[in-house]
Protein backbone atom coordinates (compact mmCIF):
# COMPACT_ATOMS: atom_id res chain seq x y z
CA UNK A 1 0.00 0.00 0.00
CA UNK A 2 1.49 3.53 -1.10
CA UNK A 3 2.21 5.86 2.08
CA UNK A 4 -1.23 7.84 3.80
CA UNK A 5 0.24 11.23 1.80
CA UNK A 6 -0.11 9.97 -1.65
CA UNK A 7 -3.43 7.55 -1.25
CA UNK A 8 -6.23 9.39 0.24
CA UNK A 9 -9.01 6.96 -0.57
CA UNK A 10 -6.94 3.95 1.58
CA UNK A 11 -5.86 6.43 4.35
CA UNK A 12 -5.47 5.17 7.62
CA UNK A 13 -6.44 7.91 10.18
CA UNK A 14 -4.92 7.77 13.84
CA UNK A 15 -7.71 8.52 16.95
CA UNK A 16 -4.96 11.03 18.43
CA UNK A 17 -1.49 12.04 20.39
CA UNK A 18 0.62 11.00 23.00
CA UNK A 19 2.47 13.24 24.72
CA UNK A 20 1.91 15.38 27.84
CA UNK A 21 -1.95 16.24 27.99
CA UNK A 22 -2.88 14.21 24.49
CA UNK A 23 -5.22 11.62 26.61
CA UNK A 24 -8.27 14.51 27.64
CA UNK A 25 -8.28 15.44 23.90
CA UNK A 26 -8.42 11.66 23.06
CA UNK A 27 -11.25 11.49 25.37
CA UNK A 28 -14.13 11.63 22.77
CA UNK A 29 -17.05 13.86 23.64
CA UNK A 30 -19.75 11.22 21.86
CA UNK A 31 -17.86 7.99 21.98
CA UNK A 32 -21.02 6.17 20.93
CA UNK A 33 -20.90 8.25 17.51
CA UNK A 34 -17.00 7.17 17.11
CA UNK A 35 -18.78 3.13 17.11
CA UNK A 36 -20.97 4.65 14.53
CA UNK A 37 -24.20 4.64 16.55
CA UNK A 38 -26.63 7.64 17.34
CA UNK A 39 -25.55 10.83 18.61
CA UNK A 40 -29.13 11.54 20.75
CA UNK A 41 -28.87 7.60 21.88
CA UNK A 42 -25.16 8.73 23.77
CA UNK A 43 -26.92 12.02 24.99
CA UNK A 44 -30.00 10.33 26.79
CA UNK A 45 -27.49 7.50 28.23
CA UNK A 46 -25.16 9.59 29.95
CA UNK A 47 -25.85 12.58 32.24
CA UNK A 48 -23.48 15.72 32.54
CA UNK A 49 -19.69 14.45 33.80
CA UNK A 50 -18.99 15.73 37.11
CA UNK A 51 -15.72 17.32 37.75
CA UNK A 52 -12.61 15.68 38.88
CA UNK A 53 -11.40 16.34 41.93
CA UNK A 54 -7.46 17.23 40.97
CA UNK A 55 -4.98 14.79 41.53
CA UNK A 56 -2.63 14.61 44.37
CA UNK A 57 1.32 13.09 45.01
CA UNK A 58 1.39 10.16 46.26
CA UNK A 59 4.17 7.37 46.04
CA UNK A 60 3.89 5.17 43.06
CA UNK A 61 3.96 1.42 44.05
CA UNK A 62 5.35 -0.94 41.42
CA UNK A 63 4.11 -3.72 39.82
CA UNK A 64 0.69 -2.29 40.34
CA UNK A 65 0.90 1.08 38.90
CA UNK A 66 2.22 0.29 35.73
CA UNK A 67 -1.47 -1.04 35.61
CA UNK A 68 -4.54 0.73 34.55
CA UNK A 69 -6.15 3.24 36.82
CA UNK A 70 -9.36 3.51 35.48
CA UNK A 71 -10.81 6.18 38.21
CA UNK A 72 -8.75 9.08 36.30
CA UNK A 73 -9.99 10.59 33.36
CA UNK A 74 -7.30 9.29 30.83
CA UNK A 75 -4.38 7.17 30.63
CA UNK A 76 -1.55 5.77 27.48
CA UNK A 77 0.92 3.60 27.10
CA UNK A 78 3.06 4.89 24.72
CA UNK A 79 6.23 3.15 22.85
CA UNK A 80 7.81 4.81 20.40
CA UNK A 81 11.56 4.07 19.17
CA UNK A 82 14.18 3.58 16.19
CA UNK A 83 15.13 0.71 14.75
CA UNK A 84 17.38 -0.93 11.85
CA UNK A 85 17.61 -4.30 10.04
CA UNK A 86 20.80 -6.25 9.07
CA UNK A 87 21.13 -3.94 6.16
CA UNK A 88 21.22 -0.97 7.90
CA UNK A 89 17.94 0.15 6.83
CA UNK A 90 15.94 2.50 9.21
CA UNK A 91 12.96 2.87 10.90
CA UNK A 92 11.14 4.66 13.40
CA UNK A 93 7.92 3.02 15.24
CA UNK A 94 5.14 4.40 17.91
CA UNK A 95 2.39 2.19 19.19
CA UNK A 96 0.15 3.97 21.56
CA UNK A 97 -2.82 2.36 23.78
CA UNK A 98 -5.10 4.93 25.52
CA UNK A 99 -7.87 4.56 28.36
CA UNK A 100 -10.74 7.05 28.45
CA UNK A 101 -12.74 7.14 31.00
CA UNK A 102 -16.82 7.70 29.89
CA UNK A 103 -18.40 10.10 32.25
CA UNK A 104 -21.72 9.94 33.16
CA UNK A 105 -24.48 7.21 34.62
CA UNK A 106 -25.16 3.98 32.19
CA UNK A 107 -28.40 2.98 31.73
CA UNK A 108 -27.22 -0.30 30.98
CA UNK A 109 -25.99 -2.51 33.98
CA UNK A 110 -23.43 -4.21 34.84
CA UNK A 111 -21.26 -5.91 31.85
CA UNK A 112 -23.25 -4.00 29.38
CA UNK A 113 -22.02 -0.88 30.52
CA UNK A 114 -19.53 1.05 28.54
CA UNK A 115 -17.74 2.70 31.22
CA UNK A 116 -14.14 3.14 29.45
CA UNK A 117 -12.68 3.62 25.98
CA UNK A 118 -9.61 1.78 24.77
CA UNK A 119 -8.37 2.65 21.93
CA UNK A 120 -4.52 2.78 20.06
CA UNK A 121 -2.65 3.48 16.83
CA UNK A 122 0.37 2.55 15.68
CA UNK A 123 2.48 3.44 13.00
CA UNK A 124 6.16 2.95 10.74
CA UNK A 125 8.18 5.65 9.50
CA UNK A 126 10.15 3.69 6.47
CA UNK A 127 13.53 6.43 6.48
CA UNK A 128 14.52 5.24 3.08
CA UNK A 129 11.56 5.70 1.28
CA UNK A 130 10.04 8.96 3.65
CA UNK A 131 6.98 7.07 4.00
CA UNK A 132 4.53 6.89 7.10
CA UNK A 133 2.59 4.05 7.55
CA UNK A 134 -0.29 3.54 10.37
CA UNK A 135 -3.40 2.22 11.70
CA UNK A 136 -6.02 2.58 14.68
CA UNK A 137 -8.06 0.71 16.86
CA UNK A 138 -11.45 1.67 19.20
CA UNK A 139 -13.78 -0.29 21.29
CA UNK A 140 -15.83 0.44 24.25
CA UNK A 141 -14.76 -1.53 27.52
CA UNK A 142 -16.66 -1.96 30.84
CA UNK A 143 -14.35 -1.75 33.00
CA UNK A 144 -14.01 -5.36 34.31
CA UNK A 145 -11.60 -8.01 33.80
CA UNK A 146 -12.34 -10.50 31.19
CA UNK A 147 -14.98 -13.09 32.33
CA UNK A 148 -13.25 -16.63 33.60
CA UNK A 149 -12.51 -18.97 31.31
CA UNK A 150 -12.44 -16.83 28.36
CA UNK A 151 -9.54 -16.07 26.29
CA UNK A 152 -7.88 -13.05 26.47
CA UNK A 153 -5.71 -12.44 23.53
CA UNK A 154 -8.35 -10.75 21.36
CA UNK A 155 -10.56 -9.53 23.92
CA UNK A 156 -10.67 -5.62 24.89
CA UNK A 157 -9.78 -4.88 28.36
CA UNK A 158 -6.75 -3.13 30.92
CA UNK A 159 -5.23 -5.19 33.33
CA UNK A 160 -4.92 -3.39 37.17
CA UNK A 161 -1.95 -5.16 38.34
CA UNK A 162 0.47 -4.36 35.94
CA UNK A 163 0.56 -3.48 32.09
CA UNK A 164 -1.37 -5.48 29.64
CA UNK A 165 -3.49 -3.43 27.67
CA UNK A 166 -5.22 -5.80 24.52
CA UNK A 167 -7.69 -4.09 21.91
CA UNK A 168 -8.30 -7.46 20.22
CA UNK A 169 -5.12 -8.24 17.85
CA UNK A 170 -3.63 -5.55 19.22
CA UNK A 171 -1.87 -5.86 22.54
CA UNK A 172 1.29 -4.75 24.93
CA UNK A 173 2.45 -6.86 27.87
CA UNK A 174 4.92 -6.17 30.42
CA UNK A 175 6.66 -9.48 30.99
CA UNK A 176 7.76 -11.42 34.49
CA UNK A 177 11.83 -9.89 33.09
CA UNK A 178 10.17 -6.38 32.48
CA UNK A 179 10.42 -6.52 29.51
CA UNK A 180 7.50 -4.89 26.83
CA UNK A 181 6.25 -7.16 24.44
CA UNK A 182 3.64 -5.66 21.78
CA UNK A 183 2.31 -7.20 18.70
CA UNK A 184 0.08 -5.08 16.29
CA UNK A 185 -1.70 -7.13 13.36
CA UNK A 186 -3.26 -4.95 10.55
CA UNK A 187 -3.75 -4.97 6.55
CA UNK A 188 -1.36 -1.65 6.57
CA UNK A 189 1.34 -2.58 8.58
CA UNK A 190 2.58 -4.84 11.45
CA UNK A 191 4.79 -4.59 14.35
CA UNK A 192 5.74 -7.41 16.66
CA UNK A 193 8.80 -6.15 19.36
CA UNK A 194 10.34 -6.63 22.89
CA UNK A 195 11.67 -3.63 24.39
CA UNK A 196 13.79 -4.81 27.22
CA UNK A 197 14.78 -2.55 29.74
CA UNK A 198 18.70 -1.45 30.46
CA UNK A 199 18.36 0.97 33.33
CA UNK A 200 15.91 1.58 36.14
CA UNK A 201 12.27 3.73 35.73
CA UNK A 202 12.31 7.22 35.23
CA UNK A 203 10.08 8.60 37.63
CA UNK A 204 9.14 12.34 36.09
CA UNK A 205 8.27 15.51 38.07
CA UNK A 206 8.36 15.13 41.65
CA UNK A 207 8.72 11.48 41.92
CA UNK A 208 6.59 10.77 39.38
CA UNK A 209 3.96 13.01 39.73
CA UNK A 210 4.66 15.69 37.22
CA UNK A 211 3.20 19.65 36.92
CA UNK A 212 1.37 20.33 33.34
CA UNK A 213 0.08 23.41 33.99
CA UNK A 214 0.19 27.06 35.72
CA UNK A 215 -3.17 25.25 37.53
CA UNK A 216 -2.35 23.21 40.95
CA UNK A 217 -5.31 20.77 38.58
CA UNK A 218 -3.68 20.32 35.73
CA UNK A 219 -1.48 17.42 36.82
CA UNK A 220 -0.28 13.67 35.87
CA UNK A 221 1.53 10.59 37.26
CA UNK A 222 4.18 10.25 34.78
CA UNK A 223 6.24 7.13 34.34
CA UNK A 224 9.36 6.83 31.80
CA UNK A 225 11.42 3.64 30.61
CA UNK A 226 14.24 4.90 28.64
CA UNK A 227 16.49 3.21 26.75
CA UNK A 228 14.92 0.34 26.13
CA UNK A 229 16.56 -2.56 23.77
CA UNK A 230 14.87 -3.66 21.02
CA UNK A 231 14.53 -6.64 18.92
CA UNK A 232 11.78 -8.33 16.71
CA UNK A 233 9.73 -7.49 13.11
CA UNK A 234 8.42 -4.75 11.60
CA UNK A 235 6.21 -4.49 8.33
CA UNK A 236 4.15 -3.04 5.90
CA UNK A 237 2.88 -4.25 2.68
CA UNK A 238 4.00 -7.31 1.60
CA UNK A 239 7.55 -6.50 3.20
CA UNK A 240 8.83 -7.75 6.49
CA UNK A 241 12.12 -6.61 8.39
CA UNK A 242 14.31 -8.29 11.26
CA UNK A 243 14.92 -5.03 13.47
CA UNK A 244 17.29 -4.09 16.53
CA UNK A 245 17.35 -0.51 18.18
CA UNK A 246 16.23 1.48 21.20
CA UNK A 247 12.93 2.62 22.32
CA UNK A 248 11.21 4.69 24.82
CA UNK A 249 8.15 3.90 26.84
CA UNK A 250 5.89 6.11 28.67
CA UNK A 251 2.73 5.71 30.94
CA UNK A 252 1.08 8.72 32.10
CA UNK A 253 -2.82 8.71 33.99
CA UNK A 254 -4.41 11.88 34.93
CA UNK A 255 -7.37 14.15 35.66
CA UNK A 256 -5.83 17.30 34.06
CA UNK A 257 -7.77 19.26 31.23
CA UNK A 258 -5.63 21.76 28.63
CA UNK A 259 -5.31 25.18 30.21
CA UNK A 260 -7.86 27.39 28.44
CA UNK A 261 -4.97 30.03 27.46
CA UNK A 262 -3.07 27.32 25.41
CA UNK A 263 -3.45 25.99 21.60
CA UNK A 264 -1.40 22.95 21.51
CA UNK A 265 2.06 21.78 22.39
CA UNK A 266 5.93 20.63 21.90
CA UNK A 267 6.76 17.86 23.12
CA UNK A 268 10.47 15.44 22.95
CA UNK A 269 11.86 12.46 24.16
CA UNK A 270 15.09 11.52 23.45
CA UNK A 271 17.59 8.50 24.06
CA UNK A 272 21.10 9.56 23.62
CA UNK A 273 23.35 7.71 21.67
CA UNK A 274 25.71 7.79 25.58
CA UNK A 275 22.59 6.26 27.31
CA UNK A 276 21.02 9.74 29.21
CA UNK A 277 17.99 10.56 28.97
CA UNK A 278 16.19 14.12 27.62
CA UNK A 279 12.40 15.00 28.11
CA UNK A 280 11.05 18.65 27.31
CA UNK A 281 8.05 20.25 26.51
CA UNK A 282 6.37 23.41 26.38
CA UNK A 283 2.51 24.57 26.05
CA UNK A 284 1.88 27.34 23.26
CA UNK A 285 -0.09 30.05 23.53
CA UNK A 286 -1.92 31.34 20.44
CA UNK A 287 1.07 33.85 19.90
CA UNK A 288 3.53 30.90 20.17
CA UNK A 289 5.00 32.03 23.43
CA UNK A 290 4.94 29.52 26.13
CA UNK A 291 2.59 29.12 28.47
CA UNK A 292 4.16 26.67 30.83
CA UNK A 293 7.38 24.60 30.36
CA UNK A 294 9.06 20.95 32.04
CA UNK A 295 10.94 18.28 31.35
CA UNK A 296 13.94 15.85 33.02
CA UNK A 297 16.97 15.10 31.89
CA UNK A 298 18.91 11.79 33.64
CA UNK A 299 22.51 10.38 32.91
CA UNK A 300 23.29 7.13 32.35
CA UNK A 301 24.80 6.52 35.40
CA UNK A 302 22.21 8.64 37.47
CA UNK A 303 19.67 6.85 39.98
CA UNK A 304 17.34 9.58 39.22
CA UNK A 305 15.95 12.57 37.12
CA UNK A 306 16.80 16.58 37.13
CA UNK A 307 13.35 18.09 36.46
CA UNK A 308 13.08 21.12 35.18
CA UNK A 309 11.46 24.40 36.11
CA UNK A 310 9.12 26.18 33.27
CA UNK A 311 11.63 29.28 33.02
CA UNK A 312 14.25 26.79 32.25
CA UNK A 313 12.87 25.12 29.06
CA UNK A 314 12.86 27.35 25.73
CA UNK A 315 11.71 25.98 22.55
CA UNK A 316 12.81 28.03 19.66
CA UNK A 317 11.27 26.83 15.75
CA UNK A 318 14.08 26.79 13.21
CA UNK A 319 13.16 25.24 9.90
CA UNK A 320 9.38 24.93 8.46
CA UNK A 321 7.40 22.34 6.26
CA UNK A 322 4.29 22.90 5.24
CA UNK A 323 1.62 20.11 4.80
CA UNK A 324 0.57 19.29 1.63
CA UNK A 325 -2.76 17.98 2.54
CA UNK A 326 -3.76 20.53 5.11
CA UNK A 327 -1.55 23.89 4.84
CA UNK A 328 -0.55 23.52 8.57
CA UNK A 329 2.95 24.61 8.68
CA UNK A 330 5.14 22.71 11.47
CA UNK A 331 8.19 23.64 12.80
CA UNK A 332 10.20 20.22 12.39
CA UNK A 333 13.67 21.81 12.87
CA UNK A 334 14.03 23.19 16.70
CA UNK A 335 17.04 25.00 19.18
CA UNK A 336 16.20 23.10 22.59
CA UNK A 337 17.55 24.95 25.79
CA UNK A 338 17.44 23.15 29.08
CA UNK A 339 19.77 23.44 32.24
CA UNK A 340 22.77 21.60 33.35
CA UNK A 341 25.19 22.56 35.90
CA UNK A 342 27.32 24.28 33.99
CA UNK A 343 24.32 26.22 33.04
CA UNK A 344 21.69 26.25 30.16
CA UNK A 345 22.64 23.23 27.26
CA UNK A 346 21.45 23.93 23.70
CA UNK A 347 20.41 21.36 21.18
CA UNK A 348 19.25 20.96 17.85
CA UNK A 349 16.21 18.52 17.07
CA UNK A 350 15.36 17.69 13.71
CA UNK A 351 12.91 15.42 11.67
CA UNK A 352 13.92 12.53 9.95
CA UNK A 353 11.75 13.02 7.12
CA UNK A 354 9.28 15.98 6.96
CA UNK A 355 6.28 14.21 6.19
CA UNK A 356 5.17 12.89 9.82
CA UNK A 357 1.43 14.76 10.48
CA UNK A 358 -1.74 12.66 10.79
CA UNK A 359 -4.85 13.63 9.59
CA UNK A 360 -7.35 12.17 12.46
CA UNK A 361 -10.24 15.28 11.44
CA UNK A 362 -12.33 12.12 10.33
CA UNK A 363 -12.34 10.63 13.71
CA UNK A 364 -11.50 12.78 16.60
CA UNK A 365 -11.21 15.76 14.34
CA UNK A 366 -7.70 16.78 15.38
CA UNK A 367 -4.80 17.53 13.17
CA UNK A 368 -0.67 17.11 14.76
CA UNK A 369 2.68 15.94 13.70
CA UNK A 370 4.78 12.85 15.47
CA UNK A 371 7.46 11.98 13.88
CA UNK A 372 11.23 10.21 14.53
CA UNK A 373 13.81 12.84 15.06
CA UNK A 374 17.26 13.57 15.46
CA UNK A 375 19.02 15.19 19.15
CA UNK A 376 22.12 17.14 18.04
CA UNK A 377 25.10 19.06 20.37
CA UNK A 378 25.67 22.31 19.76
CA UNK A 379 28.44 21.58 17.62
CA UNK A 380 26.32 19.84 15.26
CA UNK A 381 27.14 16.01 16.32
CA UNK A 382 24.42 13.86 16.30
CA UNK A 383 24.22 12.79 20.11
CA UNK A 384 20.80 10.97 20.11
CA UNK A 385 17.26 10.19 18.26
CA UNK A 386 13.36 9.53 19.52
CA UNK A 387 10.36 11.77 18.73
CA UNK A 388 9.17 15.08 18.40
CA UNK A 389 4.96 16.08 18.60
CA UNK A 390 3.41 18.84 17.69
CA UNK A 391 0.07 19.97 18.23
CA UNK A 392 -2.17 22.87 17.37
CA UNK A 393 -0.68 24.09 14.27
CA UNK A 394 -3.09 22.99 12.08
CA UNK A 395 -6.27 24.06 14.36
CA UNK A 396 -6.97 25.21 17.73
CA UNK A 397 -7.00 22.48 20.08
CA UNK A 398 -10.15 21.72 21.49
CA UNK A 399 -10.68 19.21 24.56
Amino acid sequence: MPPQEHNPQRRRVLLGSTSLLAAPWLALAHPVQAQGQNQNQSQAQNTSPTPAPALRPRALVFPRDHGTHNDTRTEWWYLTGHAQDTAGRAFGFQVTFFRSRVDGTQTLPGRLAARQLLFAHAAITDVQAGQLWHDQRIARWNGEPPAPGLPTERGVFASAQDTHVVLRDWSIQRQPNGAYATRIQSDPLRIELSATPTQPLLLQGDNGFSRKGPDAAQASFYVTQPQLAVQGQLGFGKQRFQVQGTAWLDHEWSEALLHPDAVGWDWIGMNLFNGDSLTAFRLRRADGSALWAGGSWRSAVAPSASSFAPHQVQFTPLRHWTSPRTRARYPVEWRVSVPSAAGPTVYTVQAVIDPQELDSRSSTGTVYWEGLSDLFDSQGQPVGRGYLEMTGYAQRLVL
